[in-house]
């Protein structure tokens, strides 16, 4: 493997967080002007039903104590000096610092995405061996069918599905929530919590299965069509043998990318799930901050989702660039010319 030189990999470093910084600016941008031109009303959305009870000049002074009455532009500058100073603001909706409502509910999120991220990539890579080692058979056809329906299927179409059968037909998993109702959080068993984490996790894996196991079984198919297996072949290993020994070994790094590059969707996917299962992870916390018009804290989601998502999908290129000496000599080619 060639050495990368010292200089080209730290240009190549600087332009990734230089593009990193200007997708995050970019993006605050745009979901702060998007909140702004909601219809809700942050004031009357926060009082709800007490509307009634508060004159205008009680909601001038809420508007003021937050900020609002301020211009638009001031009120982004506001929040973004603040940001730089490692303030990400005041929930509204959670009358807690969204620093705070971030790391609870981020603690509560990262089981649900992290095992779905694990599983549908070992599901899904499964099913695309098998279905590669195998193709044209009818095994092939019926994981390509499965593949293709979750494909299709919305994540909510599926949650809502598994709720109905597993919840409230056969009742063999809870309803909702992170835990049993009425218990606070300290008190949840780890059983609890795992019978709890059931449903929401088997939506999110079969949702990130499908990528994997078609990609997987494409590459299984021209590796298997490759001069290196037909000569394993001629050597008298089995089909399986050289499925396993050389198809999987090759497929494995490039699918590890794909997986690292799926994470955005993974969290999109999250948010609609934990929607249907009332689960309180970062995702239903973005959803209520949305409709609740809780600036400070959809931005700092938004922020922290968009930084999450980045590094995988960096990371995803990286690897890419690794398995492929062509793309790996290009980009240091270019850093080189621009340093």
């Amino acid at each position: 493997m060639t050495e990368l030189p010292l200089h080209s990999a730290a240009i190549m470093l600087t332009k990734r967080l230089g593009r990193l910084a200007a997708v995050l600016v970019i993006v605050a941008a745009a979901a702060f002007t998007l909140a702004k031109l909601s219809p809700i009303d942050p004031v009357n959305a926060y009082l709800g039903i007490d509307i009634a009870r508060v004159g205008p000049e009680q909601r001038a002074l809420i508007a003021a104590r937050w900020g609002l009455d301020q211009p638009p532009l001031a009120q982004f500058l506001h929040w973004a000096g603040n940001l730089l100073q490692g303030d990400l603001g005041y929930s509204m909706i959670y009358n807690a610092p969204v620093a705070e409502v971030i790391a609870s509910r981020f603690w509560v999120s990262l089981p649900l995405v992290g095992l779905a991220w694990l599983l549908s990539g070992a599901l899904g890579f499964a099913l695309g061996v098998v279905a590669g080692a195998s193709s044209g058979t009818l095994l092939d056809r019926a994981i390509r069918l499965y593949a293709y329906v979750l494909a299709s299927a919305p994540t909510f179409w599926i949650a809502i599905l598994l709720l109905i059968i597993f919840a409230v037909l056969l009742g063999w998993a809870p309803v909702c929530c992170a835990g049993p109702l009425g218990v606070v959080p300290d008190d949840v068993t780890f059983a609890d919590r795992l019978r709890h984490l059931a449903l929401p996790l088997a939506a999110l894996t079969l949702f990130g299965v499908a990528q994997i196991a078609l990609h997987t079984r494409a590459k299984i198919i021209e590796i298997l069509q490759g001069d290196a297996a037909l000569y394993a072949r001629a050597q008298g290993a089995g089909k399986w043998d050289v499925a396993l020994r050389h198809g999987a070994r090759n497929a494995a790094l490039p699918a590890v990318t794909i997986l690292f590059a799926s994470l955005g969707e993974l969290f999109g996917g999250s948010i609609l799930a934990e929607q249907v299962f009332a689960y309180p992870g970062l995702g239903q916390a973005a959803v209520s901050a949305g409709i609740k018009g809780d600036v400070p804290l959809l931005l700092a989601v938004t922020l922290f989702l968009t930084l999450f998502v980045s590094v995988g999908n960096m990371i995803a290129d990286m690897l890419y660039r690794l398995v492929d000496p062509r793309l790996r000599d290009e980009a240091l080619s270019a850093g080189g010319q621009h340093g």
